[in-house]
């Protein structure tokens, strides 16, 4: 008999002598098994499994690492203890010696699944090629001074003992991956193979409440890592982690909802979140999580209401309301801005929700946002998909204009181009656009035409344009010493350059000045005209016409 508690055994005895231990106790059993006559369906499945063990014991023999490697010496004490009690079971029940039936079928069916256990791990031992490797006794043994090789064989095998053996042994061997991920996490991603991510994922539903927590922490790193979600998702992660999110515990459902995230960035797998039903429990996380896990939830449902056929589904769930209020309560300053970004993407194409945003209260919330020192472009955008949906009184009542300012004067590129936008869609009326005009919009339009960006460019000199139709607005512009040389700039032939348009529109509506003429001349305006003009650029024929006659007269007065 295997002594249970004598570990002296285990390190005296070598592998060939675990082996021939092994192959002695089968016939033992399979005897006393082929005795018993009670329980019959169950002894009869349990023989059937150890008739099974001589072959995978002798293709673990085989193996020429076979002695080489101390998980084939643990694996065999594993099935000689199987075997001890398969032979002390047989014989309380030939001898009818067993404290009640019930107790007894218990007792066989907890043998039947140990023996699965073995023969499936006897057989994960040669499928993981780990055996292929030889180890050192540390599954941790430092990196720095092994060499390469050595260094992957003890990943594989602390990998493969993720797979094998009984639950005690898993935890400490996530122990063991958790440390060498924190000092070497490159080598465990070189190595780590899909039927070790598969393991990992059948942890995430095991019964332990530490073993899925610990389990979710090295998923958050693979999934954080860039390197793996492929394989995450089609092993089946994300069932698991979302009801991780919705009942584990505090660790687990900050890991679980980061996984989420990093996984959510992809559309395919976005919809794959939704089909499985996790919006309810990340949105539940936004209303009662801690920072952490409150900023993960938000920027997991922005990376689904990326896609237009889910954002009913959102919708339903509640999702308006709690970015409403993430925008107003948020913890971090990360919550709040993936909120907005999640409110741009549910009203850039769809007149229902922007009218649930617009009742939820979310313009106020928008713009109070923007009150920051800087405002970012996903509240600008988001306001200017809504400002359509509510009349210019209100949305001059709740402060909008002065907050595009502040966006035009203190916002990224990005907020200042999608502020500009909104001058472009809100520009509907004469008293709107002198309002716009008093309240300092056109000077920072006009700096927006010196951007890199042609997009900036373009609507910078759009907004530009539409405000200059009304008198007031078009000698605010004149009195500008950069507004000139900026819009002939952006008379460029250039097929890039999709600001042309609006330069001529613009320019043709300052050319009854004398000055600007001149102005315009000089800096080469005449030489793009020529080339707009054979492009049939609208206004550009018209507008070289004027500058030429200007240009004409002034030769003669000189003469």
């Amino acid at each position: 008999m295997v002594d249970d508690s004598g570990t002296n055994m285990v390190d005296i005895l070598s592998v060939e002598e675990w082996l021939s231990r092994a192959q002695a106790l089968v016939p033992v059993a399979l005897e006393k098994a082929r005795e018993v006559k009670g329980f019959p369906g169950r002894w009869k499945m349990i023989i059937s499994k150890l008739e099974q063990i001589p072959n995978r014991l002798s293709d673990l023999s085989s193996h020429p690492f076979f002695s080489k490697n101390a998980l084939c010496k643990e694996q065999l004490q594993t099935v000689s203890k199987t075997l001890n009690e398969a032979v002390e079971l047989a014989e309380k029940c030939v001898k009818e010696k067993y404290e009640g039936k019930l107790r007894m079928q218990s007792d066989l069916d907890a043998l039947s699944g140990r023996l699965d256990l073995n023969l499936r791990d006897c057989g994960l031992l040669i499928k993981s090629g780990v055996l292929g490797e030889v180890t050192f006794p540390s599954a941790v043994a430092s990196t720095s001074a092994a060499p390469e090789a050595a260094v992957h064989g003890n990943l594989r095998e602390l990998l493969a003992r993720l797979q094998i053996g009984h639950l005690e042994a898993k935890h400490k061997a996530l122990d063991n991956l958790l440390e060498v991920m924190k000092e070497d996490e490159k080598n465990v991603l070189a190595v780590l193979g899909r039927s070790n991510i598969a393991a990992l994922v059948q942890l995430l539903t095991a019964t332990s409440p530490r073993m899925r927590e610990k389990t979710v922490t090295v998923i958050c790193s693979l999934a954080e890592s860039g390197s793996c979600e492929n394989w995450l998702v089609s092993e089946g992660v994300l069932p698991p982690l979302i009801r991780l999110v919705e009942s584990g515990t505090t660790v687990s459902k900050e890991k679980a909802t980061i996984s989420l995230q990093r996984l959510s960035m992809t559309a395919e797998t976005a919809r794959s979140i939704v089909g499985h039903g996790g919006i309810r429990p990340l949105i539940e996380i936004c209303r009662t999580g801690d920072s952490v896990s409150q900023a993960a939830a938000a920027c997991t449902l922005k990376n689904i209401s990326a896609v237009p056929e889910v954002r009913q589904a959102l919708a339903e769930e509640g999702i308006i309301k709690v970015m409403i209020n993430l925008l107003d309560c948020g913890i971090l300053l990360g919550s709040k801005e993936y909120a907005a970004e999640c409110l741009q993407n549910l009203t850039s194409g769809n007149d229902d929700l922007r009218r649930s945003v617009v009742s939820e209260g979310g313009i106020r919330s928008l713009l109070a946002y923007l009150d920051g020192p800087l405002p970012q472009e996903s509240a600008v955008g988001a306001l200017r998909n809504l400002v359509g949906s509510v009349s210019m009184e209100v949305l001059i009542s709740l402060g909008l204009l002065p907050r595009l300012v502040h966006v035009l004067k203190s916002g990224s590129l990005g907020a200042q181009q999608a502020a500009a936008s909104a001058v472009c869609r809100i520009c509907t009326s004469t008293e709107m656009k002198k309002l716009l005009g008093e309240a300092g919009c056109i000077p920072l339009l006009i700096k927006m035409l010196e951007a890199k960006a042609n997009g900036v460019r373009e609507v910078a000199a759009q907004a530009i344009a539409s405000l200059m139709s009304i008198a007031h607005n078009c000698r605010e512009v004149k009195r500008d010493n950069k507004s000139v040389p900026n819009l002939v700039q952006l008379l460029d032939p250039a097929p890039q350059n999709t600001a042309k348009k609006y330069a001529v529109a613009s320019l043709s509506l300052l050319s009854s000045s004398k000055k600007c003429k001149k102005l315009m001349i000089s800096y080469g305006a005449i030489g793009y005209l020529k080339k707009l003009t054979e492009m049939d650029i609208p206004g550009a024929k018209k507008l070289l016409e004027r500058l030429e006659r200007g240009k004409l007269r002034s030769m003669f007065s000189r003469k």
